[in-house]
């Protein structure tokens, strides 16, 4: 069912690049079909939106005005859900904008100061203006995902925030919109598919173009963020979800096991994997995959994803696994050891991580407090968990003085002249003063 290595087996580096590979190119018709969508969109506007929504979503509309919801609907879904339901939404929503507001403060900070010659120098925060959040519908809802877009946005300073999710047959979530009227999103609009990111990315006579599109999405998602790039920024094209746990042997199997089946029920492309010094444990893992495999729900998902991408991998040492896993660089990182703290300094390459056995990946997902919105595909290697400043931008702040305009103006001039820029030259010497 998923297959057990080791780091000391002659063809260890083959079976874990073939483990690693996975095709993330966008198929050719796929990309064709969005480029069209993306070009009528941008052509026609509301009608294509239109079209397209009663094409795909099968939801008829005389105008895109009868595809917003307004405030009050948002508040009669959050009223409808349940209380336990709307207890967990209310109470994972505060721990997600606590976090948010100190990593604000911490990371997204002004500054400036003078020189001595008077000269002021700084940095200046602003959040953008307006941002589109991208929410499947469809059988996927998730409602954790308007959150942990959603929260970072506001507490940024986002003026406008403008949520799509595509409701086919005209069912809509109500857990998702409980969660956009928690979250505090402005506007939203029941659309989804590559007609959806077209709208936000462009414009059109009733959907405002926007700043920025997060959110995760499908095939024909990913491909529109791809492509409307550089006329909007994204927050990332996000691979299928990964999971690589280090564990000492002496966690529970069980929790091991289910910690696996966490991220491979995801898809079946979702990848899984055990990094643990002990052959008896992995042993363990195996029998406990065995055994509680067949409760799921999810099963068949998971057992694809555990025999095409999973492995329990035996390594010499926890050492050992620190550095496998940073050539991994996983979404999510489980450290279920003894001294988890310990470990940490060696780790620099993930999305998240997650200390300690008590600390599963699927507190992150829901409530701890972090985002859940992280780097695949090895990307943490060089990008990082979304957050508040993927909604602020930095201006560079310069005030030069008389004093230091005479200068400065003489490094200016000498290398504009040596890049053989003359009015760069020019500009810095009229500002010099007489000697």
């Amino acid at each position: 069912m998923i297959r057990v290595l080791n780091t000391h087996q002659p063809d260890f580096e083959a079976q874990l690049n073939a483990l690693l590979t996975l095709d993330t190119s966008t198929d050719e018709s796929i990309d064709r079909s969005v480029a069209s969508i993306l070009a009528d969109v941008k052509a026609r506007g509301d009608s294509a939106v239109l079209d397209y929504t009663a094409r795909f979503d099968r939801v008829s509309a005389a105008s895109i005005a009868q595809l917003e919801l307004s405030t009050s609907e948002l508040q009669a879904a959050l009223a409808r859900i349940p209380q336990a339901q709307r207890s967990a939404l209310e109470a994972a929503a505060q721990r997600v904008r606590h976090y948010h507001v100190i990593q604000k403060e911490q990371t997204c900070r002004e500054f400036h100061y003078r020189e001595a010659d008077g000269t002021l120098l700084g940095q200046r925060v602003t959040a953008l203006d307006r941002v589109g959040l991208y929410v499947p519908g469809g059988k996927a809802a998730y409602p954790s995902s308007v959150l942990m877009n959603a929260i970072p946005a506001k507490v940024a300073g986002v003026q406008e925030l403008i949520m799509v999710v595509p409701t086919p047959d005209g069912v809509k979530n109500d857990l998702v919109l409980a969660a956009a009227a928690i979250a505090g999103v402005d506007r939203v609009f029941t659309i989804g598919g590559a007609q959806a990111v077209g709208a936000l990315a462009y414009g059109t006579e009733l959907i405002p173009a926007v700043d920025k599109i997060v959110g995760p999405g499908n095939a024909y998602v990913a491909a529109a963020k791809r492509r409307v790039f550089g006329t909007v920024g994204i927050d990332m094209i996000a691979g299928p979800s990964e999971i690589l746990i280090i564990c000492d042997g002496l966690t529970d199997p069980d929790w091991i096991a289910v910690d696996l089946f966490s991220q491979a029920e995801h898809d079946e492309l979702a990848q899984a994997i055990l990094l643990c010094p002990d052959a008896r444990f992995i042993a363990q893992v195996q029998a406990s995959i065995a055994r509680l495999l067949p409760t799921l729900p999810r099963q068949e998902i998971i057992t694809t994803s555990l025999k095409n991408r999973g492995a329990l991998i035996q390594v010499q040492d926890l050492d050992e696994a620190c550095e496998l896993s940073n050539r991994i660089a996983p979404e999510h990182l489980e450290v279920s050891v003894s001294d988890a703290q310990a470990l940490l300094p060696k780790l620099t390459h993930a999305g998240a991580i997650f200390l300690g056995r008590y600390t599963s990946e699927s507190l992150g997902d829901y409530c701890a407090g972090p985002n859940h919105v992280l780097p695949t595909s090895g990307t943490a290697r060089f990008s990082s968990p979304l957050g508040v400043y993927d909604f602020m931008k930095r201006s560079s702040l310069i005030e030069v003085s008389a004093t230091g305009a005479h200068t400065l103006g003489h490094i200016a001039s000498t290398l504009a002249h040596g890049e053989g820029l003359q009015a760069h030259a020019r500009a810095a010497e009229l500002r010099l003063k007489p000697s």
